[in-house]
């Protein structure tokens, strides 16, 4: 019961958060290709790499967790089908090259953010864990030892 409830606040949350910012208007952005679509999928690629990669290899998350993160919000957050929908209202437009460059930039962008994320989590975070494990033994080696003596 406790993973359906994760999930249910992550689902409100990126369904909210997917909300928020496809009403987004980007000043000065004129051209056809749907940035706040791909900025959503972008961002949830990201997101989504990182926060499994921090879950699996550096600091396990409780199951319920990541469901949440993964399944709830990051399912309700990013959006293919509306990538679909968008890309063939392009092509029936006719503007075909609009059309090519979103799913161009949305597979190439996404692929490299899911990259940067997990690079991020082995390089960074894992490094933050590493540190903050090591502070937290040397401190309870100092405790012990102060009451010792």
């Amino acid at each position: 019961m406790r993973k359906y409830v994760f999930i249910s606040i992550g689902g409100i949350l990126g369904a909210i958060s997917r909300y928020l910012i496809k009403g987004l208007h980007i000043y000065h952005y004129h051209e056809n290709v749907p940035l706040n679509t791909l900025i959503i999928n972008v961002t949830g690629s990201f997101i989504l790499a990182l926060v499994l990669t921090v879950a699996f290899e550096v600091w396990e998350f409780d199951a319920s967790i990541r469901l949440g993160i993964a399944t709830g919000f990051l399912g309700a957050y990013t959006t293919f089908s509306t990538l679909c929908k968008e890309t063939v209202g392009l092509i029936h437009q006719g503007d075909y090259f609009s059309a090519i460059t979103y799913i161009t930039d949305s597979t190439i962008v996404g692929i490299a953010a899911a990259y940067f994320g997990i690079v991020l989590a082995r390089e960074v975070v894992s490094k933050l864990v590493k540190k903050d494990k090591e502070d937290l033994e040397e401190n309870m080696v100092e405790e012990i030892e102060g009451g010792v003596e």
